[in-house]
């Protein structure tokens, strides 16, 4: 007998014990399979009210998780007041009242001022998609973390959504300059408190759904919120007809998603990489979809509600970075979390802005020429 003959019922006898094996195995397997883990589940809550956009954004970026998931990780969002106030939401998903929650930084100035410098500073020029890249390529990310450390807040944060250059505000009357606006009575957030009153305002500063009805009553003169989508959801026009379009005070905000860190640090790797890439994707839909809806709200309040905007004028923003000036060498000098996330920033922004500034086209001439009102070629006598 050949050796290759002494080889083939050894090898037969290989295949099948391995066969064997394999469907040992799968049959093993398989009640695991066929028996569907109960999914983790998590309560959040936003800041926003349930009939605002932002709410949706953050309804949006549960959705992700949870598609993506496949259902093994779900997130309920509540909007603000459901659990506990907007202003509370950081200390409620910190103890885990909360498993998370979807804001704003600068809502938590009052805890250490460094934290308004991610949404309501002067951003030395940086619009609110480079005020990202610096969070998360420039240092920020971990700034901010160690901020959070130091207060005691056991939370992971995520920064997403770069929103558009805030308007001025709402007003009673178009603001002509800052003689105007000396002594109102003006709701605000963040470090932008501090550079309105530098500016003779005396602020209040609201959540946003309390804003309107303050405006209605009477308990403040004129507000700022975000957006045409929001401002007009949350009923501005209703009780106001200017919008001051463009300012310093707000011109780079983006938002943040909070979780409870014991309960981040327990989700396994690959849903934490799904926590990851849904943050990348929701930043990059929500920048699209606001595109397309707050030019729809802002072109509507013009033309259904009868909504005068206003570009604010270069005196009065002028103005702002001057107050800029003297808030953020104050805060500095006092805090030096705050000196440490400034110093990053100026420094980020340097050259930044020095690129986009160098590269970027001028858009505005592309649209004056396909849209401006060309006059007529004169009549040939």
């Amino acid at each position: 007998m050949s050796d290759t003959k002494q080889q083939q019922p050894s090898r037969r006898k290989f295949l099948a014990a391995a066969a064997t094996g394999t469907a040992g195995a799968v049959a093993a397997g398989f009640p695991m399979i066929s028996v569907a883990q109960s999914p983790i589940t998590m309560r959040w809550q936003s800041t926003w009210p349930a009939k605002d956009i932002f709410h949706e954004y953050a309804l949006d970026f549960a959705k992700k998780v949870n598609d993506m998931s496949g259902g093994r990780l779900k997130i309920e969002v509540l909007p603000a007041g459901a659990v506990v106030k907007a202003f509370e939401l950081l200390d409620a998903v910190s103890k885990g009242t909360l498993d998370g929650g979807h804001g704003v930084v600068a809502y938590w100035y009052g805890k250490n001022s460094a934290v308004a410098l991610w949404g309501s500073g002067p951003a030395f020029g940086m619009d609110p998609n480079m005020v990202l890249a610096w969070h998360n390529y420039g240092g920020g990310k971990e700034m901010l973390a160690d901020i959070y450390k130091g207060l005691n807040l056991d939370v992971q944060s995520f920064l997403y959504g770069p929103m558009p250059t805030q308007p001025f505000g709402w007003f009673k009357k178009p603001i002509t300059k800052v003689a105007d606006i000396k002594g109102m009575k003006f709701r605000t957030v963040g470090l932008a408190v501090d550079m309105y009153k530098d500016m003779g305002l005396a602020v209040n500063p609201l959540p946003g759904g309390e804003i309107v009805p303050a405006l209605d009553r009477g308990l403040i003169d004129a507000a700022e919120f975000n957006n045409a989508s929001s401002d007009r959801l949350l009923g501005f026009p209703d009780v106001t007809k200017h919008c001051m379009l463009q300012s310093f005070h707000q011109c780079s905000e983006q938002f943040e998603i909070l979780f409870n860190k014991k309960r981040y640090d327990a989700l396994p790797a690959d849903m934490k990489s799904i926590i990851d890439y849904a943050v990348q994707a929701a930043s990059a839909d929500m920048s699209w979809k606001a595109i397309d809806r707050y030019s729809k709200d802002y072109i509507e309040m013009q033309e259904k509600q009868g909504i005068k905007f206003w570009k604010t004028p270069d005196p009065i923003l002028r103005a702002q970075l001057e107050s800029w000036d003297k808030i953020i060498a104050a805060k500095g000098a006092e805090n030096p979390a705050f000196k440490k996330v400034l110093d990053s920033m100026r420094d980020f922004a340097k050259r930044s802005c020095r690129w986009q500034n160098d590269t970027m086209v001028d858009y505005k001439m592309a649209y004056n020429h396909f849209f401006a009102a060309k006059k007529a070629p004169a009549k040939k006598g």
